[in-house]
């Protein structure tokens, strides 16, 4: 079977490799693969892992066996997909309990880009509970998360102040998905704000802790300036009571299937609209891990599709 395999130290950072099929456990369905996306983690991971080791976790796709308990969609089924490794291959075995069944309307490429960026930013949002009303502030806005996290904030009736450093180009994109302000920095925005995404680091953390109200609460799930951010007990003067929460994607309780179906079926509605900023054969991953690495995909997701 042909699959991606990391290859660290080489000219490119993967190569087409061959693995044996995977064998499905009971509760698991063999999945044609038919596209997948990249997402920034596992960009360090392919520099982080031995040669030949076999990325994907985002993975869209028929089913060709279901599982043998009985569980999950049929044969034939389109689906959408979060693995934990090896899912950039013509075949994987999906845990049920980790797949949803495509409406119609909804395509393989837009379903590709929901499980990392659309679960983050769904689950993220909810651990500031009832948006309604509420001021919400993302940071990274630009990003396939924080899309997301605009769009889905502005659906449950929050105002939505979105922070990214290419504001001035992206401003109608972001007001677009509901965004009501779009500024170039945290301190900029219209604070404060009851509940904060924060996903950049360094200043922005610093400034966000300014800008939440007492309280409220700042979700932080990610470091993508790759600069720590400082916090000591007297930055929470004027702020007290509020919080600190890190959400850790693999560490969510949160059941998956359900919260795919949510994010399938807000896509089919037309309530969520995934942004894909790259799309190519799977030979062009590379490319696709370049852009993405040096920040020139220009928001939304980089999606490959693994021709039949």
């Amino acid at each position: 079977m042909r699959t991606i395999i990391g290859t660290p130290g080489g000219i490119a950072p993967t190569a087409f490799g061959e693995a044996a099929e995977p064998r499905p456990g009971p509760g698991e369905a063999l999945v044609a693969v038919r596209a997948f996306s990249v997402n920034r983690g596992e960009l360090a991971l392919l520099k982080a892992r031995a040669a030949g080791w076999r990325p994907g976790q985002d993975i869209a796709g028929v089913v060709v066996e279901p599982a043998g308990d009985g569980s999950g969609p049929p044969a034939g089924a389109r689906v959408v997909g979060l693995v934990e490794g090896a899912g950039w291959s013509r075949l994987a075995a999906v845990p049920t309990g980790r797949l949803a069944v495509l409406p119609d309307g909804v395509t393989i490429e837009q379903a590709a880009t929901l499980p990392i960026a659309g679960l983050t930013a769904l689950r993220t949002l909810r651990i500031g509970g009832n948006l309604l009303g509420l001021r919400v502030l993302v940071t990274g806005a630009n990003g396939a998360v924080g899309r997301f996290q605009v769009e889905l904030a502005a659906r449950s009736g929050a105002r939505v102040s979105a922070v990214t450093t290419r504001a001035g180009l992206v401003r109608d994109e972001l007001r677009g998905l509901g965004a009501h302000e779009t500024v170039a920095a945290v301190d900029q925005a219209a604070g404060p704000f009851d509940l904060i995404q924060e996903s950049v680091g360094g200043e922005a953390f610093n400034a966000a802790v300014k800008q939440i109200v007492p309280g409220g609460t700042i979700v932080v799930l990610g470091t993508s300036s790759g600069e720590p951010g400082r916090l000591a007990v007297y930055d929470f003067i004027g702020h007290e009571g509020a919080r600190v929460q890190n959400y850790i994607s693999y560490a969510s309780t949160d059941p998956v299937d359900r919260d795919l179906r949510i994010l399938v079926d807000l896509v089919a509605d037309g309530r969520l609209h995934p942004t894909i900023g790259f799309s190519g054969d799977w030979s062009d991953l590379n490319t696709a891990i370049e852009l993405l690495a040096e920040r020139k995909l220009d928001g939304g997701k980089a999606v490959l599709v693994i021709p039949d």
